[in-house]
């Protein structure tokens, strides 16, 4: 059953507090971002999984428009490339897209710094919408979908890939001491301000997890249809192959908290005003 949760609007000092925190953290961990555990695609297996997962929810193809939201490093970016897309890749911190413009140089990917609650992005133009690791850091979630809506083409993709990062069971809460554990003992750096990431969970939305039915529910309020969710098929088995101990320990103790959500705009008239050819 799912709890209904109003959303309040908060001042917006606080919503640009908050927003500038986020910029903050994630511009520091720019340079080491590929280095933390699931965000970089290590090997050919894991990139090859990706494309089916995305394939699989959203069937893209070359010349399709994509809209990757939280670009980060840049890491999806190259898959959707890999399908031929032409990709407008969206993210709030200026040192991430930097860095996502080194890896991607030469290519024809368009790089914005934008917020991703608010893209500003043209009417029905996109024929998918992507991102990964994003929801669970909006102010508000719900304003998010409904910009997201509005940018796709009638029928086209939603594709979100995300996790529960709050709730976890005694058997994760475990595995991630013991990962905590071999870090130590390994002299691990850290490549993350927990003090920071605390203060971030604490003012977004989803203070208290993100589950794959809530946010079903919003993108159904939002008019979204044809919704699906499932877990992330093929990308655990590969992501463990490529990593360290103390990984392999947060991978297992996180994998069964990520989901992937799909969803479609509904189709209009081929006439309707403002839809791009």
């Amino acid at each position: 059953m799912l709890q209904e949760t109003t959303l309040d609007a908060a001042p917006p000092r606080a919503n640009f507090g908050l927003k500038d925190e986020i910029r903050t953290y994630w511009g520091q961990r720019a340079e080491t971002f590929d280095l933390s555990y699931g965000h970089k695609i290590r090997s050919r297996g894991e990139f090859d999984a990706w494309s089916r997962l995305i394939a699989h929810h959203a069937p893209i193809g070359p010349g399709d428009r994509v809209l990757e939201l939280a670009s980060g490093t840049g890491e999806v970016t190259r898959v959707l490339l890999g399908f031929g897309c032409s990709v407008d890749a969206v993210d709030l911190c200026e040192p991430m897209i930097e860095r996502a413009k080194r890896k991607h140089r030469g290519s024809a990917v368009r790089f914005h710094l934008g917020d991703a609650e608010n893209t500003m992005m043209p009417d029905a133009r996109y024929d998918l919408v992507i991102c990964r690791n994003l929801v669970w850091t909006l102010v508000d979630p719900q304003a998010a979908l409904a910009d997201w809506l509005r940018v796709l083409k009638p029928g086209g993709a939603l594709v979100v890939v995300d996790g529960d990062w709050v709730n976890r069971s005694r058997r994760a809460r475990l595995l991630q001491r013991l990962s905590g554990w071999v870090d130590r003992l390994t002299a691990a750096p850290r490549l993350w301000d927990e003090a920071a990431h605390r203060r971030i969970m604490r003012g977004v939305f989803f203070r208290d997890g993100l589950k794959a039915p809530a946010l079903a529910a919003m993108a159904s309020a939002a008019g979204f249809v044809a919704i699906r969710t499932g877990p992330l098929t093929g990308i655990g088995r590969r992501q463990f192959a490529s990593a360290s101990w103390s990984e392999r320990l947060r991978l297992l103790a996180t994998y069964d908290d990520t989901f992937i959500l799909s969803a479609r705009k509904p189709m209009l008239a081929a006439n309707t005003p403002g839809a791009s050819p």
